[in-house]
């Protein structure tokens, strides 16, 4: 279970929902996204623009001082950057709350600073990516090193509305880090008045890859069974927490990344830990995160633990 209400800074009425802008075209759904998110659950759009001027004097070389004409044109820059971000967002909600924030941090650092007092952190990504570095530096380290929920949104060729369709999904590998994403999943249908569908896999192996899938028998409905049992009690202390959230369980011998990506084309929400089983303190994201970050139907939710 999560730590009591109370003391849980991303479920405070005071919690911003930040989004990161940078002028792309990712980033401008990213604030639409944000935006309605932020008017439906009453809270403050804080729009956050890193100038990265550490990054510019490494790349001039430290030893040469950067001319006060090139610094003023990045603030420049990054106040016409938040200012279109602003109209973006009031353009979804004209009675949103909107406050931005520009840094000489770089965005990453200044993304992940703000990540510890937000509601939620809303990133955009552009393109079906072969690799995660297409999808950017930031997006990389805000969603492997940010605290609470770091939501991706992708170009999935339609707007990223939040709509009442479609349940939110989220994976459960038994694993501690998936604790986060059921409390955040929970947290989410309960938002959005959705239905929960929590989808466990026993193995991550492809479904062409489990020799003899169809051929399991009964040993394979044995395994269901135990697995289903396992998931419910996984559950459960959640369910009492959120008796409104309606919860459909699914229990898969393979697949889990396959599944996952399957229900993102009809979910409205993906919510998967930073890391999966068998992850280690060092990597950035399991290799479920990773592949849906990329490939998802749908926005996807990088829950982090406390």
């Amino acid at each position: 279970m999560d730590m009591p209400y109370r003391e849980n800074p991303h479920l405070l009425a005071s919690a911003p929902v930040v989004v990161g802008a940078d002028g792309s075209e990712g980033s401008e759904r990213a604030v639409r996204w944000a935006a309605e998110t932020a008017a439906q659950r009453g809270r403050t759009l804080l729009i956050a623009h890193g100038l990265d001027i550490a990054g510019l004097r490494s790349i001039t070389g430290s030893h040469l001082a950067i001319p006060p004409s090139v610094i003023e044109a990045l603030r420049t820059r990054g106040r016409e950057i938040a200012a279109s971000a602003d109209r973006l967002a009031r353009e979804v909600a004209p009675n949103l709350e909107i406050i931005t924030e520009i840094s000489e941090a770089s965005p990453s650092r200044l993304l992940i600073h703000l990540s510890k007092s937000a509601h939620l952190i809303a990133l955009g990504a552009t393109g079906n990516a072969g690799v995660f570095a297409h999808l950017g530096s930031t997006l990389l380290a805000v969603t492997s090193h940010g605290r609470g929920s770091i939501v991706v949104i992708r170009d999935t060729g339609a707007e990223p509305r939040i709509g009442k369709q479609g349940p939110v999904v989220v994976g459960v590998d038994g694993s501690p880090v998936s604790e986060a994403a059921i409390a955040a999943a929970f947290t989410e249908a309960a938002e959005r008045g959705a239905e929960l569908v929590a989808a466990h896999s026993w193995s991550d192996l492809r479904f062409e890859e489990f020799a003899g899938e169809a051929d399991t028998g009964f040993m394979g409905t044995a395994l269901e069974t135990a697995e289903d049992a396992i998931l419910a009690e996984r559950l459960a202390g959640w369910q009492e927490k959120y008796p409104e959230v309606r919860v459909t369980r699914k229990v898969y011998l393979t697949g889990a990344t396959q599944r996952l990506e399957y229900w993102s084309k009809t979910a409205q929400l993906i919510v998967v830990g930073s890391r999966g089983r068998g992850g280690f303190t060092g990597l950035l994201l399991g290799s479920t995160s990773n592949f849906l970050v990329q490939h998802a139907h749908c926005p996807v939710l990088v829950a982090h633990s406390a």
